[in-house]
């Protein structure tokens, strides 16, 4: 029989524990080691109960949720954390994952994303629930192909039509639109796609949106 995916629940409300608890235990592949309901609490138990994956609220007494993940890169802990969160600012969402989070899900969507949020996230990738991927993807406004230069400074590491096309991606324009937009084929700009993903190394549309979250593409 497989291990178990260990995971580790921190809320500051013990009623959303136990219905996450309520949840988890409905999926006999996933065992809850431990729960905290405040921040302090969470980084010593983590560390003890080597849980594998954390499902974290933003909003912790004593320690927040951005201390905690700031604690977890510097003492080099290896547990994914899922964000369970209130919130759905673009910033917010964009330092979570600057600081190595795996996942945001909004609360009010928790409860039937969650069972499918720790499986993708324990298998490496990220996980956004639906509505926060659809306040990312509206988070692109503005003419997405100007002031290319000063939102990048990555090194050369995108050409400038690379740019363009991610940002265009990234607002869920077809092929076929984006080549209309740029004077280009839909086959050339499918080539560019497939380049993007292999250049970033990504997997589909949503790691793309993240890497331009981490560098500071969309427009706040």
């Amino acid at each position: 029989m497989p291990n178990k995916i260990k995971i580790h629940l921190a809320d500051d409300h013990q009623v959303l524990i136990d219905g996450m608890l309520a949840v988890l235990n409905t999926n006999s592949k996933f065992e809850v080691v431990g729960h905290s309901l405040n921040g302090v609490d969470l980084v010593e138990t983590v560390k003890n109960n080597k849980a594998e994956i954390l499902i974290m609220d933003i909003n912790m007494p004593h320690k927040d949720g951005i201390e905690v993940l700031k604690e977890f890169s510097e003492k080099g802990y290896t547990c994914r954390v899922i964000i369970l969160s209130s919130y759905d600012d673009v910033k917010l969402i964009k330092e979570v994952l600057k600081l190595g989070a795996s996942g945001y899900l909004s609360k009010q969507c928790a409860g039937e994303s969650i069972l499918e949020a720790i499986e993708v996230v324990s298998n490496g990738k990220e996980y956004f629930s639906e509505n926060i991927q659809d306040k990312i993807f509206s988070s692109f406004s503005g003419n997405p192909t100007s002031d290319t230069n000063n939102e990048f400074q990555m090194g050369n590491i995108l050409t400038e039509r690379e740019l363009e096309i991610l940002k265009l991606i990234s607002l869920e324009l077809s092929g076929k639109e984006i080549g209309e937009k740029l004077f280009i084929s839909s086959h050339t700009v499918e080539s560019h796609r497939k380049n993007l993903i292999k250049k970033l190394n990504v997997k589909n549309t949503i790691g793309l949106v993240k890497y331009a979250l981490k560098n500071d593409l969309i427009k706040q």
